[in-house]
């Protein structure tokens, strides 16, 4: 398993920010996924981020939602995802990602998902809804062997963000903005304070940045308060706008070339 820590501090000692790419599992179809996810990692993308599906999808923006909708029509299910990851990892040693919700672990069953997962070569997992207040709750034996990522807010206090930093994996995941993921124009100066803010009580681990970041500029702007950025929707709405893949290719070779400096 890849030690996402060590690999992100890689690329940052060549001058880049990490680029992380979330896809939603199955979408738009699952043969195509998997054509989508070979093809991002392929034109830039340092890290994949896989969404799993879910009805309920707190912290997804419409976007997002609109896809795992798609994906849960396609009848994409967990041990399917699993596959997926597999292939994935056996095409690209770079770093995946799950990120899902904690009914459809609990579901499927902590220590069957946690066994699944490490033999699919997932290295890390990002679970939205799990708060740092029920970690220990959640975060079982069984899940010893993945890195659970956790999430700053704007919200989150100066406190919080340090225990979150104590407790996280392979990085932490700063929200830039209040709400769910989504694209957006631009970030006005109270999301810059903020960032600047979290990023210096960042210090056991890197600091990723997601939710709204939506083109190049957007990454060159995020840049100095990160040690990388995260895009999702961005990609997804191309998809679901039905661009040729090689304007999606060309559009991660444009975030990937902002994230050197």
């Amino acid at each position: 398993m890849i030690n996402i820590s060590e690999y992100i501090k890689t690329i940052n000692n060549n001058r880049k920010k990490a680029l992380s790419i979330f896809l939603t599992a199955g979408f738009p179809t699952k043969k195509e996924f998997i054509e989508l996810a070979k093809n991002v990692l392929d034109n830039g993308a340092d890290l994949l981020e896989i969404g799993i599906p879910f009805s309920d999808p707190l912290a997804d923006g419409p976007i997002i939602q609109a896809s795992s909708q798609i994906a849960l029509e396609n009848k994409i299910n967990i041990d399917e995802i699993f596959e997926m990851c597999y292939e994935l990892k056996n095409y690209s040693n770079k770093p995946i990602i799950l990120m899902g919700y904690a009914n459809p672990i609990l579901k499927y069953g902590s220590e069957k998902f946690c066994n699944n997962a490490i033999r699919s070569g997932v290295s890390g997992l990002i679970i939205p809804d799990v708060p740092y207040e029920e970690y220990n709750s959640f975060f079982t034996n069984e899940f010893l062997h993945l890195q659970k990522i956790l999430l700053t807010t704007p919200t989150s206090s100066n406190e919080r963000i340090k225990k979150i930093d104590e407790l996280s994996e392979g990085f932490v995941y700063c929200v830039s903005v209040t709400g769910t993921t989504g694209i957006r124009n631009n970030f006005d100066e109270n999301t810059f304070k903020n960032l600047e803010r979290t990023y210096s009580l960042i210090k056991k681990n890197k600091m990723m940045i997601g939710f709204g970041i939506s083109n190049a500029e957007n990454v060159k702007s995020l840049a100095p308060y990160c040690d990388g950025v995260i895009v999702g929707s961005a990609i997804i709405k191309m998809i679901l706008n039905k661009k040729e893949m090689s304007e999606i290719n060309s559009f991660i070779s444009s975030l990937n070339d902002s994230c050197s400096y």
